[in-house]
């Protein structure tokens, strides 16, 4: 490329001097003659192979099955590829066109020299973009945080290209410039703290398999309560629920506390962890003539013909006195209900019976005695969970009048009218 340029621009200082021009002038002719003709040359160079370029990579695309070259079209990579053709041209003609002006010669030059690396960059960039995109379509890499490791392979690109322009511009070695980096790491530590802690989180995030593209995450601190949609080297996105964005900074996944729902995804059931409240002073022994009554609900008659038979057994067998109904053994209208739910939910469709279920009893505090269902939905979409939860306790709520039960709730202005009328 260098002799392209010399046959180019060599002739003419040649031939204004045999046109009797003095040094000085022919020089400043000559110089400007052979500007005009190297952007002439450059702009024709730059031409040719954008076209040449861009079309064969176009027609490439279009016959070959991968989306990969079509990804280095769309991110315009042969164009800037063209781009540094005719530069390179102008880098080896600059020293030609400028050899009687050496200052300028050196400024131009370096400047030059400090594009193409630039140019460098930003075509290898394109590349990176395109590889970003194609892995984002691929259904094992959707769910990892590919932005942030192009992210750090362009910080390691760019870091080692402002070096080289920094050695080339001031023409100084690599370790006198390594020492003063050195002296001033503190000073660096602060400015680039937060990418430097990106970097390590997004690091641990990616090895320790924390979050991927697509987890349901909650992060209180942050007001973040919905789907990853993008983890990149200073930030994490997520999509609420209620369609708004939340950002989280990339260190505060390694440094904070937050819910990964992926975990409930991958199993077999979707929890539900919901009481309901029965008034203390509701809750008794029941008679003869009640469970007789009761032995109606076909999900407990057997169970209560089963448990008459065993108390009866005990309390004759110790010579219980059953004129008080708090000696021996007894049944409870709310142990009973506790027996009627469990059965209830044996039968309930919606539920996994493999995994736990059960109706318990927490601790009594001042609004009354807690009743808790713990099971877990078959059915793990949000729509569905919410149904199946509702139908259980819509039905426990409406079956405690059956055994004498009354469920807490704070009196209404209207109820305490209905008292004092």
């Amino acid at each position: 490329m260098r002799e392209l340029a010399e046959n180019i621009f060599g002739w003419t200082y040649k031939l204004l001097k045999g046109w009797d021009f003095n040094d000085t002038l022919a020089s400043y002719f000559s110089l400007f003659i052979d500007i005009v003709l190297l952007c002439f040359v450059a702009y024709a160079i730059y031409i040719v192979f954008r076209f040449t370029l861009v079309t064969a990579m176009i027609l490439i695309a279009k016959k070959t099955n991968t989306k990969f070259d079509d990804l280095l079209v769309s991110n315009k990579t042969a164009k800037y590829i063209a781009h540094l053709i005719p530069l390179l041209f102008i880098y080896k003609a600059v020293p030609i066109i400028l050899k009687n002006f050496i200052y300028w010669e050196n400024i131009f030059g370096k400047l030059i020299g400090i594009y193409i690396v630039i140019l460098v960059l930003w075509i290898t960039r394109t590349i990176f973009n395109a590889l970003r995109d194609y892995l984002k379509q691929q259904p094992r890499y959707s769910d990892k945080p590919i932005d942030s490791y192009i992210q750090v392979i362009m910080i390691v690109l760019w870091t080692f290209g402002i070096v080289a322009i920094i050695l080339y511009l001031f023409n100084i070695s690599a370790k006198a410039l390594l020492t003063t980096f050195g002296a001033i790491s503190a000073i660096v530590l602060l400015i680039f703290r937060d990418t430097i802690l990106g970097f390590i989180a997004s690091i641990q995030v990616s090895v320790n398999d924390m979050v991927r593209i697509g987890d349901w995450i909650t992060m209180e601190k942050f007001g973040a309560d919905g789907d990853v949609i993008e983890i990149n080297l200073a930030t994490v996105k997520v999509r609420n629920l209620d369609k708004t964005t939340s950002t989280i900074p990339t260190y505060s996944l390694i440094s904070d506390s937050f819910k990964n729902w992926r975990g409930m995804f991958n199993s077999d059931g979707r929890r539900i962890k919901r009481h309901v409240l029965i008034k203390a002073n509701s809750i008794r022994f029941l008679q003869e003539s009640e469970l007789t009554e009761l032995k109606k609900i076909q999900l407990v008659s057997d169970y209560i013909d089963q448990r008459q038979n065993d108390i009866k057994k005990y309390n004759h067998a110790n010579n219980i006195d059953k004129t008080l109904s708090v000696n021996g053994r007894n049944l409870t209208n709310f142990g009973l209900f506790r027996k009627y739910i469990n059965q209830y939910l044996e039968q309930h469709p919606g539920l996994n019976k493999d995994m736990i279920m059960m109706c318990r009893q927490l601790q009594s505090n001042e609004f009354g005695v807690p009743l808790e269902i713990y099971a877990f939905s078959s059915d793990k979409t949000w729509i569905n969970y919410e149904y199946v939860m509702a139908d259980i306790f819509d039905h426990i709520i409406a079956s405690v009048v059956y055994f004498d039960l009354e469920i807490y709730e704070l009196p209404s202005s209207k109820s305490l009218l209905d008292q004092l009328k």
